[in-house]
């Protein structure tokens, strides 16, 4: 008899952290690594959010608190989904949780069975097919296309929806991509949904505050209300406030799945951790400035490596709505030898060979769904972006 569950062979580790592991390795071998890897701001949590963390600290709230979190936390939610979002909540439908991904991950173990299906449009986040499958569900891959701005279409939604069909994933602005669905195009979406009661939306909004240039965002729930209660709004505090070390999550939602969510956590990890909580309190009621200027300063970084990777013989990449990653193609360097002598056969191979023979930590696209591409993630200052993007432009200028 395995000591291993039979579950555990149908996924993997994530791509993204092995990349960002090497890239670590590499590093404190004494190489000169540039990681582009890491989906995490590159800049500090805003000293407001940190002092409340430290006050929650200093005033003893230390303790266990309800296992989805405590009733202020749940009223910045709500406040903040009716300010920005027009969504009314109450405490009962919603969630907190150690971060987005428990979020997601508990609402699919709350929900699936053997053989209901999870519509996923590729490219995706990594941990998105892997949880369907350790959720006993199967991850049903809709593929976009970058002369679409990897945007899913309304037929290929209406395509790949079965009568198993239970969720559909939709993430804007996405990882790895940054595309992002405008109303109109979210509209089209929202309809093919409409004609299907059995399925349910989970939004991954994780990147919401990241939108540039005349990208306004919206969410499912917003465009088409009809959706209100067939959808999980999931979002957290990790991109747009600098807090991926805090962990916090959150979702709301139709108040069976939201009770349904709760029992899991109560009998797995129990509550989020508390200072946390109260960080996450103020990062959703304090200052909101930082913001647009976040913003500003991200829009700046994508112009230089949209700009500077167009410029690499063989690759083209598209200009993203939000989120702060690139996702182009090197479908012109297929079948071409490195300098070092590495073939070119995949995007995975490129990805090593960058790696190895320039010091550049990039994600191949394999990982994410959809080739040949990579992930570069502009999380990191212009000086390192240009650098490793000259890198870049060298290694595919080298190819023969």
């Amino acid at each position: 008899m395995s000591l291993l569950s039979d579950t555990l062979a149908r996924v993997k580790p994530s791509p993204t952290i092995a990349v960002t592991t090497k890239a670590a390795e590499l590093r404190a071998a004494g190489r000169d690594v540039i990681g582009l890897g890491a989906g995490e701001p590159d800049f500090d949590t805003p000293d407001n959010i940190k002092q409340a963390g430290i006050a929650a600290i200093e005033a003893g709230k230390t303790k266990y608190t309800a296992p989805d979190g405590i009733p202020e936390l749940k009223a910045a939610i709500c406040e903040k989904f009716a300010r920005e979002n027009g969504l009314s909540y109450t405490h009962d439908q919603v969630s907190v949780a150690s971060g987005g991904k428990q979020i997601l991950y508990n609402a699919l173990m709350a929900t699936l069975n053997p053989g209901d299906e999870v519509v996923i449009p590729a490219p995706y986040w990594v941990s998105y097919p892997d949880m369907v499958l350790l959720a006993g569900g199967t991850p049903v891959i809709a593929e976009t296309a970058l002369e679409n701005g990897f945007k899913l279409t309304a037929d290929q939604l209406e395509a790949a929806i079965t009568d198993k069909t239970k969720w559909l994933i939709f993430n804007s602005p996405s990882n790895p991509t940054g595309a992002g669905y405008d109303r109109a195009a979210l509209k089209a979406l929202t309809d093919v949904l409409m004609r299907h009661p059995h399925v349910h939306v989970m939004t991954d909004d994780m990147y919401e505050h990241l939108a540039y240039d005349d990208f306004e965002f919206c969410t499912p729930a917003q465009v088409e209300p009809g959706l209100y209660d067939r959808t999980l709004t999931c979002n957290g505090v990790s991109k747009a406030y600098a807090m991926t070390g805090w962990r916090i999550g959150y979702a709301a939602g139709p108040k069976p799945l939201i009770a349904a969510m709760r029992k899991i956590q109560s009998q797995s990890t129990s509550n989020p951790c508390t200072i946390s909580q109260w960080a996450a309190v103020e990062a959703l009621t304090g200052p909101q400035d930082f913001l647009a200027e976040n913003v500003t300063l991200f829009s700046g970084r994508r112009d230089l490596v949209v700009r500077m990777l167009n410029a690499a013989e063989g690759v083209t990449c598209p200009n993203p709505e939000g989120a702060f990653y690139v996702y182009p193609s090197i479908a012109g360097l297929i079948g071409k030898t490195s300098a070092g002598g590495t073939v070119i056969a995949d995007d995975e191979a490129f990805a090593t060979a960058l790696l190895e023979e320039t010091g550049v930590a990039v994600v191949f696209g394999a990982a994410f769904g959809l080739s040949p591409n990579f992930r570069v993630s502009y999380a990191t200052s212009e000086a390192q972006l240009e650098e490793a993007c000259r890198r870049i432009q060298s290694f595919c200028a080298g190819m023969t």
